[in-house]
């Protein structure tokens, strides 16, 4: 899909073209008359001279109780390389948004839409010298009749606006370059919501004596906001759990974000000013009903991280470097207060857990590994309650693209979740036709977008999914009949079936299975992407229509902000709307500042305050009933095409499998740290956060580099750990004691956990070699076995040795052993039988001879009398020696 549409398309008049081309011949660029389309909309490369940004607009939400005159400041710089003279604005309306579209389509209009011009253009500056910039203030009346009205502060125009509603401006900068004629060279757009019409007392001017207009609040928006609070993985990865090791970070970006004045400091002091308001900005704005429609959205990995680096952490020197040198880390006391805070906050509002790492459902559906998808899947609601000690809302994904696919539908049904948080376009009512194909076929289709519930329809606000399919090789069939449609995103091939076979039955401890399919709650995706676009570093998500797409960071915070205001209101402000419910849901790796998030938190709560909507609670928006009608997943293309690559399947399964095998084979001891899951889970947490979408969005360059880093230093400490293990190879040559000497063999475990192995030997035909089964190893230690060993040759024999897992999984190098027996084999045993034989022939000869009184051939030439002699000396000489022993 192209993204052509992700910069401004303004039209610019025919005659504007002719003349432009007319002066480029004389050689005068970039002149063109009065109204002209600035460079920066359509034509990247045309010359640029000043930059219009919106600084504020004051009040920016106008109501009943606020002042009739809109006060706008904003700066004009000059950007270019040449002085520009005369440089003047106006202020432009367009009509009252009618559609949810026009929140976002009416900014990208051209500027002649926006036909009603409330003033001739004011002057700003005589002049602007390259890279100086000039600020200045508009005074504009909102009802008609006001300009000229103000007294001190005359306001010299008029919106001209006569109900409520949201309605957008334009500003229009003039000027004439140096070498060129007078131009429209910038402008600038932005939201203006309208709650109400302000009085006018009378004697202010022509336009005095008007009541105020509020208004209607005759169907009260139900509204819901979810809170989150995200950060991209900063974990080193391939770091093994320990007792005592320090937490390693990639950098320290997270302790200022933590700090005073970060981002997630600020996000986090927001609510905070609304169920402590003594501790808010503005006490009077805030109300407990806005605390019953909060729900705190938390990556279970931020406080994975958090957690580790109160105790102190280091930080790489590089974060492109892992192996390089590191240092202390600066943020433990800020994470540890912030931790605390927010701790004190969940407990005492709505919390949910978003995804681990802000992993994609897709992507772990696609890897299809059962651990894996039990961290990913299973595990985050605990971590987020037992880090904060509380007890969170269950049963519910809030997926980080706001679009799944089939697969991960199915998947998450299957791990318990009975609902999910998805775009109000990324669901949607199946054609006839694909209904059919599917049926027919049964096979995993896309849908396409052009034949579904289109972005512009009225999704309602929960849908049903349909009933998962039975598990492959389970018999059982859901309730409500045979296996649904479950699409795929379109990729090169398909991941789920990638990769050996793995079973997708849950595994032990996974929640219960939901066999009704998952019930949906629509978030509309007009509001949410201008939530996106407020802060730093605004994101066009993946659910916004291409049609509409833009560089929003060429407006200003202000004005997007703005922007935002107006897509919350929208809703309530247009009753003839048919869905009057609203889950507003911002980014989960959100950029807002606390100015900004405590306004939008403000304008929600005078909607409240207004009678214009009413808070629902997470828990009551989830308990609502579904709309009747069938509804199936819609995986957007845009969603598919910045997913996660299908590439990273097999490296993500294999590695997934290594842990799972080499966990089997860990032992737990009794009083023992660590304990095989909290050493290997981390392991596991870094193949979950390559799976993260963070930082995966229009480009991402940054999320592709850290994911393909992370599996690569996950691979390499899997193989270290793999070689951990292993059978210490004997120096010299092995010499067994006799034919059946057992053979002596050391073992070694460098890991931190006890291990079963076995032993593998290759035995050759001239040994016999007996299996000793199943033997454990130490935690950090080493021990020595006796192998029963036979040998029937006494040749040297090379004897191949290593270790395994008790399934067969190869453990450390694997080593040979030289053996040398003494043995003779069948020649020394007809020796020895040779050589007994020889002996009772000599001694019965012996005998027979003195049974015959024949003196033996062997006596001759000894003396009788002699012999008698030495026989009794011996015989007193062993007397004198007892006698002497016994004194």
């Amino acid at each position: 899909m192209t993204r052509a549409g992700h910069h401004r398309r303004r039209r610019a008049p025919m005659f504007l073209g002719i003349v432009l081309v007319v002066l480029g011949v004389l050689g005068i660029p970039g002149a063109g008359p009065t109204g002209a389309q600035p460079g920066s909309g359509s034509d990247s490369s045309a010359p640029k001279f000043l930059k219009l940004t919106i600084d504020s607009v004051s009040p920016s939400t106008v109501t009943t109780s606020t002042s009739a005159v809109l006060v706008i400041v904003g700066t004009v710089t000059n950007i270019g390389d040449r002085n520009v003279d005369d440089i003047s604005v106006r202020v432009q309306r367009g009509a009252a948004i009618g559609h949810p579209g026009g929140l976002r389509s009416a900014l990208r209009l051209d500027q002649s839409d926006y036909d009603v011009v409330t003033t001739p253009f004011q002057d700003i500056s005589d002049e602007l010298t390259p890279g100086q910039r000039k600020q200045f203030t508009l005074r504009i009346g909102v009802r008609p009749g006001m300009a000229g009205a103000g007294g001190a502060n005359p306001v010299s125009a008029a919106l001209d606006i006569s109900d409520p509603g949201v309605y957008p401006l334009l500003l229009n900068v003039n000027g004439q370059p140096a070498y060129g004629g007078q131009a429209r060279l910038d402008d600038a757009r932005f939201l203006v919501p309208i709650l109400g019409l302000p009085s006018i007392p009378d004697g202010d001017a022509k336009g005095s004596g008007q009541p105020p207009v509020p208004a209607p609040p005759d169907a009260p928006v139900a509204t819901t906001l979810l809170w989150p609070l995200a950060d991209r993985p900063r974990l080193v990865a391939g770091i093994p759990g320990s007792v005592d090791g320090r937490a390693l970070l990639t950098d320290d970006e997270l302790a200022g974000e933590l700090a005073g004045g970060g981002r997630l400091d600020q996000l986090l002091a927001a609510p905070e000013s609304v169920l402590h308001p003594d501790t808010g900005p503005d006490p009077s704005r805030t109300g407990p009903g806005l605390a019953s429609a909060l729900c705190l959205a938390i990556d279970p990995d931020l406080l994975i991280t958090v957690s580790a680096m109160t105790d102190g952490y280091r930080v790489l020197a590089s974060p492109s470097d892992p192996d390089g040198s590191t240092r202390d880390g600066s943020g433990a006391h800020a994470a540890k207060t912030w931790l605390d805070r927010l701790h004190s906050l969940a407990g005492s509002m709505c919390t949910v857990a978003l995804p681990f790492a802000q992993a994609d459902p897709t992507a772990v559906a696609a890897v299809h590994d059962p651990g894996l998808t039990a961290r990913a899947i299973d595990a985050p609601a605990d971590i987020v309650d037992s880090i904060l000690s509380i007890r969170s809302v269950r049963g519910v994904a809030l997926p980080t693209a706001g679009s799944i696919d089939g697969d991960a539908a199915t998947l998450l049904s299957r791990h318990g979740y009975t609902s999910a948080i998805l775009a109000d376009n990324a669901v949607a009512t199946p054609d006839a036709h694909g209904a059919a194909a599917n049926s027919a076929t049964g096979e995993s289709t896309a849908h396409s977008t052009a034949a579904l519930t289109g972005p512009e329809s009225d999704t309602p606000e929960l849908v049903q999914l349909p009933a998962p399919p039975p598990v492959p090789g389970s018999g059982t069939t859901p309730p409500g009949g045979g296996a649904s449609a479950t699409p795929v995103p379109p990729s090169p091939a398909p991941a789920a079936s990638a990769g050996p076979a793995v079973s997708s039955a849950p595994v032990a401890g996974t929640p219960a299975a939901n066999p009704a399919g998952l019930k949906v709650a629509t978030f509309d995706i007009w509001s949410a992407t201008a939530l996106a676009a407020v802060g730093s570093n605004p994101p066009t998500p993946s659910f916004t229509p291409e049609r509409v797409r833009y560089d929003v960071n060429n407006d200003s915070r202000a004005a997007r902000l703005q922007d935002a205001l107006g897509a919350v209101s929208w809703s309530a402000l247009n009753p003839q709307s048919p869905r009057r419910s609203a889950l507003l849901a911002p980014p989960q790796q959100w950029g807002a500042n606390r100015d900004e998030a405590a306004a939008l938190l403000n304008q929600v709560d005078l909607l409240f305050r207004n009678g214009l909507a009413t808070p629902r609670s997470f828990q009551d928006l989830l308990a609502q009933p579904p709309d009747p009608r069938p509804f199936d997943v819609n995986y957007l293309a845009e969603s598919a095409e910045e997913a996660v690559p299908a590439s990273y399947d097999d490296p993500v399964r294999e590695q997934g499998r290594r842990i799972t095998e080499l966990m089997g084979a860990l032992v737990e001891v009794p009083q023992q740290e660590p304990t095989p899951r909290t050493f290997l889970n981390p392991l596991r947490d870094d193949l979950i956060r390559t799976l993260s979408l963070s930082d995966r969005g229009a480009t991402g360059e940054q999320g592709e580099t850290a994911a393909r880093r992370r599996l690569d230093q996950t691979t390499h400490t899997m193989d270290g750990l793999y070689r951990s293990v292993t059978v210490l190879p004997p120096g010299g040559v092995y010499t067994l004691a006799s034919e059946q000497s057992p053979l002596v063999l050391v073992a070694r475990n460098d890991l931190p956990v006890a291990v079963r192995i076995r032993f593998k030997i290759d035995a050759p035909a001239e040994a016999t070699i007996t299996d000793i089964g199943e033997q454990q190893l130490p935690a950090e230690g080493t021990r020595s076995f006796q192998i029963p060993t036979q040998v029937s040759d006494k040749r040297n024999l090379v004897i191949p040795i290593s270790l395994t897992t008790p399934e067969s999984i190869p453990l450390g190098n694997a080593t040979s052993v030289s053996v040398r027996s003494n043995a003779y084999g069948q020649a020394l045993a007809i020796i020895t039988s040779c050589a007994g034989a020889l002996l009772l022939l000599l001694a019965g000869r012996r005998l027979w001879r003195r049974f015959r009184g024949q003196p033996d051939p062997a006596d001759k030439g000894l003396d009788p009398g002699k012999r008698r002699r030495v026989n009794r000396y011996g015989r007193a000489r062993t007397r004198a020696t007892q006698r002497q022993e016994a004194r």
